[in-house]
């Protein structure tokens, strides 16, 4: 599993891939992410966790999308034959694909990491990390079900990516909200100040992880009976 995983990461990073996500994040992170001062410097800053995971959950979604379509079906299919299970197979993509989300999470939190730690919200820093890991965890499943190994039509795929993170997130403001990914609710717990967003923080991660494994388990039930 784990030499599968390293696989398909080194694949993904020598196709050169990863720039286009890359080159996002950075650019985000240099152009939006601005310091934060004054009474409201604690809010601000603990508010920047909220959004930087509601930006970047489309970008994650297309991290994911992208490294699994870096493979080639033929390549796809041998490698199958060389994982242990057939589920390991399956989820090793997705996996590698976490794992690039991870690093782009880094990237993008380096800057309101180091806001809220400076205006003194250090308790606020671990539950936006975390918070921010769950959404990538969402955003990479789903880019994952979007991928060509479940949908193999190029223009097809682009549309389920797109209206999947669409939905997900419009159906947040909806009464369907507990069918979507808590986009509002982060928001809200996020610039409601440190102590909302850790006391948000629990109900936000079970959502969160549920909606992660409910389109895990789509994904796996899409791959069943393709290589």
């Amino acid at each position: 599993m784990i030499a599968l995983v390293r696989f398909h990461v080194a694949g993904y990073v020598r196709s050169l891939r990863v720039l286009p996500p890359v080159i996002a994040v950075l650019l985000f992170s240099a152009v939006v992410l601005q310091g934060v001062g004054g009474d409201d410097a604690r809010r601000l800053a603990t508010g920047t966790f909220g959004d930087v995971a509601a930006f970047a959950f489309p970008v994650w979604a297309w991290t994911a999308r992208l490294l699994l379509d870096t493979q080639p079906d033929e390549q796809r299919a041998l490698s199958e034959t060389a994982a242990p299970s057939r589920l390991a197979h399956v989820l090793a993509g997705p996996v590698a694909a976490y794992a690039v989300n991870l690093c782009l999470t880094g990237l993008l939190l380096a800057v309101p990491t180091a806001q809220a730690l400076s205006a003194g919200v250090g308790g606020a820093v671990l539950a936006g990390a975390a918070l921010n890991a769950l959404v990538a965890a969402c955003a990479t499943v789903l880019g994952a079900c979007a991928s060509r190994a479940v949908v193999p039509h190029p223009g097809l795929s682009l549309l389920t990516l797109l209206g999947g993170v669409t939905a997900a997130l419009l159906l947040s403001m909806s009464p369907l909200s507990w069918a979507a990914v808590p986009m509002v609710e982060w928001l809200r717990a996020a610039h409601d100040g440190p102590d909302g967003l850790v006391t948000a923080f629990p109900g936000l991660a079970v959502h969160l992880a549920l909606w992660s494994a409910a389109v895990a388990l789509v994904y796996i039930a899409a791959r069943r009976n393709r290589p």
